[in-house]
C-alpha cells in the first residue's frame, strides 16, 4: 500500500508543469525571484523613440508586464485584463502606481508601442494619464536580460513566442514584491499588491496554481487554458487522498479488532 501511495504521489508531481519543477527551471515559464531586484539598468526605447532606463521610470509601485505587440495569443487578453482592472482601482494612476509593458520582440518599434498605448488608453473607463502606462521596446539582448532578472522565461518559435502571462509587481526601488498569474485580475488583489510594493514587502504567490492551467498552444503564440491538465491533476490528487483515507480507516479497524480480542 505504501508503494502504491508513493507511485501516485510521483504521478501527481509529473503532471505539474515545468514551471513548478525544481532544478534550473523551465525553458518557458516563470522562476520567481521574490525580494530580488529587477534589472533597472535595462536600456529601452519609449513611445517617442527616446532611450530610457527602467530605473528612471520605476519611482512608484509598478505593474510590469512582458509581452510583444504582434502576439495573437495570450498577450491581448492579458493586457485587456490589465486595462479592465486599472479602470476599477481606487488608487490614482501615475501617483499611487503605474503600469509598464515591455516588448521582448526586438522587431517591435516605438511607433508600434505608441499606437498600442493610445489604443488601450482610448478604451480606459476612467481618466488615465499617458505617462501612467508606458509601452517600451528594446533590443533582444536588453529585453532578455530584463526578463531573466524577473525570472520570465520565453522562447522564440518561428515568427512567434511561447511565454506565460503574469504581472510582476515592483517596489519604487525596483524590488520584486509579487507575482500575479493569469489574464484576469481583481481590484482587491492589485490594490493589496500595490500597497505591499509601496512598503517594499515581498509576499509569496498565493495563486501560483493558476499557471498550472496554462500550457503552450500549438501555434507557439503563448499559453492557453488546459482544462484537461487541471482535471487530470485534481483527479490524481483525489485518488491519493482516497487511498490515504482507506489506509487510515483500515488501520483503525485493525486496531479496534485487536483491542476487542484482548
Amino acid at each position: 500500500m505504501k508503494r502504491l501511495i508513493h507511485t501516485l504521489l510521483l504521478a501527481c508531481t509529473a503532471m505539474l508543469p515545468l514551471a513548478a519543477q525544481p532544478a534550473s527551471g523551465p525553458e518557458v515559464g516563470v522562476v520567481e525571484h521574490l525580494g530580488e531586484q529587477a534589472r533597472l539598468g535595462t536600456l529601452l526605447k519609449d513611445e517617442q523613440g527616446r532611450t530610457v532606463t527602467l530605473g528612471a521610470l520605476v519611482d512608484k509601485p509598478t505593474l510590469l508586464t512582458l509581452n510583444y505587440f504582434r502576439c495573437s495569443g495570450v498577450c491581448t487578453p492579458q493586457l485587456l485584463g490589465v486595462l479592465d482592472v486599472a479602470g476599477k482601482l481606487k488608487a490614482a494612476p501615475g501617483q499611487d502606481y503605474q503600469i509598464i509593458t515591455v516588448s521582448f520582440d526586438d522587431r517591435d518599434t516605438p511607433e508600434m508601442a505608441l499606437r498600442k498605448r493610445d489604443n488601450f488608453l482610448q478604451e480606459m473607463s476612467r481618466p488615465f494619464p499617458p505617462d501612467a502606462w508606458h509601452f517600451l521596446t528594446g533590443s533582444a539582448q536588453e529585453t532578455r536580460a530584463l526578463a531573466d532578472s524577473v525570472g520570465f522565461r520565453f522562447k522564440r518559435e518561428g515568427d512567434s513566442f511561447s511565454h506565460a502571462a503574469l504581472l510582476v509587481v515592483l517596489s519604487p526601488k525596483g524590488k520584486i514584491t509579487r507575482y500575479i498569474y493569469g489574464v484576469n485580475y481583481t481590484p482587491e488583489d492589485i490594490t493589496q499588491a500595490v500597497a505591499e510594493a509601496a512598503r517594499g514587502e515581498a509576499k509569496p504567490t498565493v495563486n501560483k496554481w493558476l499557471q498550472f492551467c496554462f500550457v503552450s498552444d500549438k501555434g507557439g503564440n503563448g499559453y492557453v487554458f488546459s482544462a484537461m491538465r487541471l482535471v487530470a491533476t485534481l483527479t490524481l490528487v483525489v485518488i491519493v487522498i482516497f487511498v490515504i483515507v482507506l489506509v487510515v480507516s483500515a488501520r483503525r479497524k485493525r486496531r479496534k479488532h485487536e483491542g476487542e480480542r484482548v
